[in-house]
This record gives structure tokens, sequence and C-alpha cells, in this order.
């Protein structure tokens, strides 16, 4: 009895070792990839329970949460010949297991060591062609756009896709900074001078103009008023010509009243005349008019 007990054991304990080594499960949060005698046999990216040849197969679990690598600072010289010490990180997660596994045997530092490298070549190219202000400025989100896309397109046949590339820090070496920022306030300054430059010029044109157009509309305007003025002094002579010529006597004697008025008017004018003298017979003898 007690050997067909312990045979039952035995044979419990083989079928549970047989069925551990048969059955695995696939987490929502990982993949994996069966492996034959060290040759990769399927990959299995749904989460569930499968089954595999026992003590033959093995699985290589690999996580699909997005993974983070850093780089160091390192030196990088832009553009406009700036040197600047640039520190990033990278996001990425591994989307083909098969490829990863191939590519790099499947161990996170070979990944991570060819990924450092392919970041950092992009990085050096990117900004390379750009310049410091460029790199300070909004135009860093497209710089990095750029580099990500690199980094993504060349990472693709190693089975993992890149979220997202970020310069955690930029620092200008220490010998340089100051120098640098005095020729960034001396640039800026320049651009204020030329600023306030192309302001005066534009406030002397539009004065100019202003004044121009002033003394071309005074002109027009004494041109108008002298053109009126004579057609009004054309118009008076024609009416007094026309006044002469319907009665002389009552013309003379009004030109004569109005000459006395402008005289005499105030009251306070002395003449001393002859009393026969033309200017006064009108006093003497009054008007006679014409009737017709």
């Amino acid at each position: 009895m007690s050997r067909a007990l312990a045979a039952l054991v035995v044979v419990l304990g083989l079928g549970a070792v047989t069925l551990s080594q048969t059955l695995f499960t696939v987490d929502v949060t990982g993949q994996v990839l069966v492996v034959q005698l060290g040759r990769p046999v399927r990959p299995i990216d749904q989460p569930g329970l499968y089954t595999k040849i026992p003590f033959i197969q093995n699985v290589l679990s690999f996580d699909r949460r997005a993974l983070t690598i850093e780089l160091p600072g390192e030196e990088v010289i832009l553009g406009d010949q700036r040197r600047l010490i640039v520190d990033s990180f990278t996001v990425f997660r591994i989307t083909n297991s098969l490829q990863y596994y191939q590519s790099v045997g499947g161990t996170e530092m070979g990944i991570k060591a060819r990924l450092s490298s392919v970041v950092s070549s992009s990085l050096r190219r990117v900004l390379g062609n750009n310049t410091l202000l460029a790199v300070l400025s909004a135009d860093r989100t497209r710089i990095m756009a750029t580099i990500r896309t690199q980094v993504n397109d060349e990472m693709k046949s190693f089975g993992i896709s890149v979220d997202d590339v970020r310069i955690r820090r930029a620092d200008l070496p220490g010998g340089n900074t100051q120098a640098i920022l005095a020729r960034m306030q001396s640039e800026r300054e320049r651009i204020a001078r030329q600023a306030r430059a192309e302001g005066a010029e534009a406030a002397q044109r539009i004065r100019a103009d202003a004044e121009q157009a002033r003394t071309i509309l005074v002109a027009e305007a004494n041109a108008t008023a002298e053109r009126l003025r004579g057609e009004g002094e054309g118009e008076a002579t024609r009416i007094y010509n026309r006044a002469f010529g319907a009665d002389q006597n009552f013309f003379t004697a009004w030109r004569t009243m109005q000459a006395y008025r402008e005289a005499l008017g105030n009251g306070s004018t002395r003449i001393i005349l002859s009393p026969e003298a033309d200017f006064l017979k009108f006093l003497r003898t009054p008007p006679t008019t014409e009737t017709r």
C-alpha cells in the first residue's frame, strides 16, 4: 500500500511539473516569445493562457509598456558653431518581440545601447542644422519632432517604436556662457537700434508726406480764393458798368455818397477844400436823375 501511495505521489508530482512546463499565461502588460532550443518559434502579444512543449520550449517575456532611457550630457556643435551640452531622454515601446529578439538578443541592455547611439547621432545631426536661438525658442518643438521621427524610422527594424525624444537640459559650456550672453545682448541691441531707425525713417516720411499734402491743399485753396475773388470783382465791375450806363448821374452821386461816408463817417475827420471843389458839388446842389 505504501508503495502504491509513493508511486501515486511521484506520478502526481511529475504531472504537476509537466503541466507547469506546458501551460503559461500572458499578462495584459506583457508579451512573450516562445523559443525552442534557442530558435524563436512564435511571438504572442495577446493576453491569455497558452501551451508549449515542455522541457524543449522556453518562454521569454517582454514588457509592452513604455520604457525610458536617459542619455548623459554630451557636447554638440550647433549650426551657428556654438557649443551646447545636452541631456536627453527617450521613451520607447517593444512592438515586435520577434524582431527585438533577433536584433539584440532580447536583452534590455542591448537595445538601450543601440537606441542611445541612434539618438545621439540624430541629436548631433539635427541640432547641427539649427542655431542656439532656435533651440531655445518655440522652434524646439519642431526640432525634437524631427529627431523623434528620424530615431523611430531607424529603430523600426529592431522591433521597437519611439514615442518621444526630449531635451531635459541644455547648458552652455562654462567658459562660453558669458561670451554668448554678451553676443546675444549685442544682437538684441542691434535689432532694437534698427527698429528705432526704421521707425524714425517712417515717421519722417509720414511727416514729409503730410507737409506736402498740406502745401498742395493750401495752394489749391489760395488758387480757388483768387479765382473766386477775380470772378467777384469782375461781376462787381459788370454791375457797376450796367448801373453807370443806366443812370450816370445816379451812379456818380452814389459813388460820391460812398466817398462821403468813408471820409466823414467817423465824425472826427477834417477836410479843407475849396467851396468850388467837385468833391463838394452834391453838398451844394442835390443830384438829379434821368427819367426814363
